[in-house]
This record gives C-alpha cells, sequence and structure tokens, in this order.
C-alpha cells in the first residue's frame, strides 16, 4: 500500500508517522507514506497557493494550478484511489475502511482556508469522505485518521491482523471491555469467566457484553445489527 498525501504541511504527516505502530509498519515496508507539497508546484514567485475568493468573502481558496499540478505529478497505480477530505463528504465508517484496505495506492488531498477551487473537484473528480459534520483547520487530521485506520486492515501492521477483526464495529458492534492485571483494583474485580479458561463461555460472553454495549450506547448501531440478523 503506497498513501501520497498532498499536504501544505508533510511534516504534520511524517512526524505522526514515525511512532508506534505506525513508524514499525513503515520501517518493516508494509505500507509507505509520501507527502506531496503544493508549494512546489506553484508558479508564484513567493510559493502562494491561495487567493481571494471572486464574488468576494471572507477566507482565502485554494488555487487550481498547484493541486492539480502536485496530484498529476504523482505515479499513479493501477488499483488506487484519489479522496480528498472534506466536510461535504460522505463520513468515513468501517466499511469504507476496509473497502480501500483493498487498494494499492490512496492519493489523499488536504485542504485549508474556506477550501478548494471547485475547478481542482472538476479536473480530478476525487472521492470526498469526511470523519463527521464538524469543519477543522485542514485536511491533515483526517487523511492521518484515514490512514491510520485503513493501515490496521493490512496485514503484517498489527502484531496478529485478529487485532484488527475483534475491533469496534468490525461485525456491526461495540467492542466488549478488556481487563487486565492486577485482578482487583479499588474493590473492582476481573469478572470470573475470562478466569476460567473456558473459550467457548469467555466468547459467549464478550457477544453478549458487545451487544449491551452497543444497544446502550449506540443505539442506531444495534438496530441495524439486528437488522441483519
Amino acid at each position: 500500500m503506497i498513501f501520497d498525501v498532498i499536504t501544505l504541511f508533510p511534516e504534520m504527516i511524517k512526524d505522526y508517522c514515525g511512532y508506534s505502530i505506525m513508524k514499525r509498519a513503515v520501517d518493516n515496508e508494509i505500507f509507505s507514506v509520501n507527502t506531496i507539497n503544493p508549494r512546489d508546484f506553484t508558479l508564484d514567485k513567493h510559493k502562494k497557493v491561495d487567493d481571494t475568493p471572486y464574488g468576494g468573502g471572507a477566507g482565502m481558496v485554494l488555487m487550481a494550478q498547484p493541486y492539480v499540478d502536485a496530484y498529476e505529478s504523482i505515479k499513479r497505480q493501477e488499483n488506487s484511489a484519489t479522496i480528498m477530505l472534506s466536510p461535504q463528504g460522505e463520513p468515513l465508517a468501517d466499511c469504507i475502511v476496509n473497502e480501500l484496505a483493498k487498494l494499492d495506492q490512496i492519493i489523499l488531498m488536504c485542504g485549508h482556508y474556506e477550501g478548494f477551487d471547485e475547478r481542482i473537484r472538476d479536473i480530478i473528480k476525487p472521492r470526498e469522505i469526511s470523519l463527521g459534520d464538524f469543519v477543522l483547520t485542514g485536511g491533515e487530521l483526517p487523511a492521518l485518521c484515514l490512514i491510520d485506520a485503513v493501515s490496521r486492515k493490512i496485514n503484517g501492521t498489527l502484531g496478529k491482523i485478529e487485532s484488527a477483526d475483534e475491533d469496534s464495529f468490525s461485525n456491526g458492534l461495540i467492542e466488549y471491555p478488556h481487563y487486565t492485571r492486577p485482578r482487583e483494583y479499588r474493590g473492582l474485580v476481573v469478572p470470573e469467566v475470562l478466569l476460567n479458561g473456558n473459550h467457548k463461555e469467555i466468547n459467549e460472553y464478550r457477544l453478549r457484553q458487545s451487544i449491551e454495549r452497543t444497544k446502550t450506547k449506540r443505539p442506531d448501531l444495534y438496530k441495524k445489527w439486528l437488522k441483519n440478523q
């Protein structure tokens, strides 16, 4: 998997990918993360990539030329997708993450200010994805969230791929509670079923907990899960 990130702040992407599980996966060449800065493609001597909007209004708009040229500089893989991080996009969900994890390359476009010149969309025709119905200062955080979520689904990123299979949402439910040592802490004791070594009973307990948690915390997900049973 190759992640190509078009961003004005490449250090933000590189720094995050330099820690913990992400760093280990990159070092082991499970996937790679490249950054492309539109400022390197602008025709303006001051490296300017934004300008005031036609028609007036507050804020600045990202210019088409630097972003289109930056995008076209990327060598495209056959099995790839281009994604614009935008509050206008479809909400990121586990089903989308699973779909993206099957690709060989994901190109991510990070916006800023008042957003992209519409001609960027017209020319590149990206898929638009959002983290939710709110606005962030830039697209780097959503891009990193997507990279993190997708990379977990790639064999080799986690110690065991089964870890991703048991995550929340993987089966339509919220994940069951976890416990570790000590067995008792401030009067709270680890459930006995987790200590008896009976894996059938443990799995049944965890499923019941997942169902109950989903029903309580995310009734919308619980209703969807029920329909699929």
